[in-house]
């Protein structure tokens, strides 16, 4: 089996590193854009509207790059944008309709620990044993951070926590086909045809299955919450994947994965901003994740 390559970019080369500063900056402020969005909307309102944002964002470049990619390529697009953008809009909507946003942030940093389990399991690159162990305390944390209330309390199980932990699955598997299979493809084309081969069908339920027209007419937050989401299609959905797309293609997996490091500093400072509250038990299971998540990474 081979190993899970290091870096991949000189020490001198600063394009990875300022990738990295920009997407923890959009997708750190994502969580507090979903919360606002779900102020007027349902969880699956807010997901496919989400999506038709970043559709319509990037509906020219479908036509600049239709010559830029196979049918080989298609299906692995196809598959990473169904996985890595429709599933996880609406698991992370759904989940922020019960755990903050600051919560949700901190759980979406066992991405990089579950990267490597699946560049292991699905690419044959080798796990070693430290990286496994990283990979359950991590879980750890989620488990105890699920246990834990929004008044820092110990009570029941709050199992929206875990649409988290499948959502950074999902982005696990998404971010290593992009490495794997479609590394020679234009970061703006995965992108573009990623979000365009989803649209319509978010679309469809906006329209014909769920309360979206009713909502956006009678609903006094309905604008504030347009706009929070259309803030989130076009940064966090559609410019976001693009500078990922490039990232993974300058680094390894696990290096543009790291974003999800930071992004809970972001995530927090807006939580805080917006009233949330942090408690010492919560803080707690977030360090044990973190932890778990950087051993999983040593030395990647």
């Amino acid at each position: 089996m081979k190993k899970l390559p290091a870096s991949g970019f000189r020490s001198n080369r600063a394009e990875p590193w300022i990738l990295l500063i920009i997407l923890t900056l959009i997708w750190g402020s994502s969580f507090i854009l979903i919360k606002n969005g779900l102020r007027a909307f349902s969880a699956g309102e807010a997901a496919a509207l989400r999506i038709v944002f970043a559709a319509l964002v990037l509906m020219p470049a479908i036509f600049i790059s239709r010559r830029r990619i196979s049918r080989g390529d298609l299906k692995y697009v196809l598959l990473s944008g169904i996985i890595g953008n429709l599933v996880t809009a609406f698991l992370f909507s759904l989940a922020q309709t019960k755990i903050d946003s600051a919560v949700s942030g901190i759980l979406n940093s066992l991405t990089p620990a579950f990267t490597v389990i699946v560049a292991s399991v699905v690419f044959g690159y080798k796990v070693r044993t430290y990286q496994i162990a990283g990979v359950l305390i991590g879980l750890a944390g989620a488990v105890a951070l699920s246990f834990i209330s929004s008044n820092g309390k110990v009570e029941e199980m709050n199992s929206f926590a875990w649409l988290i932990v499948a959502a950074t699955i999902c982005y696990a598997l998404s971010l290593n086909i992009i490495k794997w299979k479609l590394a020679h493809v234009n970061s703006i084309t995965i992108a573009s045809y990623a979000f365009m081969s989803i649209a319509p069908v978010t679309l469809i339920y906006l329209l014909a299955f769920s309360d979206f027209l009713s909502d956006i007419r009678n609903h006094a937050d309905a604008a504030a919450s347009v706009a929070s989401l259309a803030l989130l299609g076009t940064f966090s959905s559609a410019v976001g994947l693009i500078l990922y797309a490039r990232l993974i293609k300058l680094s390894s997996p696990v290096f543009a994965s790291s974003v999800a490091y930071l992004m809970p500093l972001v995530a927090l400072m807006w939580g805080i901003a917006d009233g949330e509250k942090i408690h010492a038990l919560q803080l707690a299971a977030m360090l044990v994740i973190i932890s778990g998540v950087l051993l999983a990474n040593k030395n990647s």
